[in-house]
């Protein structure tokens, strides 16, 4: 039900594709911040995501891509994530003053230039129209 109403909202909102994957991006980039896990995330969206965006015509192989874009950079301007605390103790082996403050204004910038910079890479990619996998057209 959710994946229908979903694509029926995405046909009316009529968005070019590439404005629909940034969308996509970064609604996976939020959600991130709550949901560390990578599978667990993926788990709870794939059934509604991947129906509702091949509904509007966009492949289950470009859903991932945008989903892996979206996930990967902010794992480490999560506090929920282990890898934050593991990362602020490596930091305050070389910087004592150092607190999560002092991690995420170091660690933004870069997700943000990685997220930025993947996603310009994929859209490349889905212009030139070169397929994700032998046989898999992106279109």
């Amino acid at each position: 039900w959710t994946a229908i109403k979903g694509s029926e909202f995405l046909t009316k909102a009529d968005l070019p594709p590439l404005l629909l994957f940034a969308a996509f991006v970064l609604m996976v980039a939020v959600l991130n911040l709550l949901i560390t896990s990578g599978s667990a995330q993926w788990a709870l969206m794939a059934p509604v995501v991947v129906p509702m965006l091949m509904y509007v015509n966009v492949s289950p192989e470009v859903s991932q891509q945008l989903f892996r874009i979206g996930d990967s950079p902010t794992n480490i301007i999560t506090p929920m994530s282990p890898y934050f605390a593991l990362a602020l103790t490596f930091l305050q082996k070389y910087y004592k003053p150092a607190g999560v403050g002092t991690l995420m204004s170091l660690a933004i910038p870069y997700s943000l230039c990685m997220m930025v910079g993947w996603f310009l890479f994929f859209v490349l990619w889905y212009l030139a129209g070169i397929p994700l996998g032998p046989g898999v057209p992106v279109r």
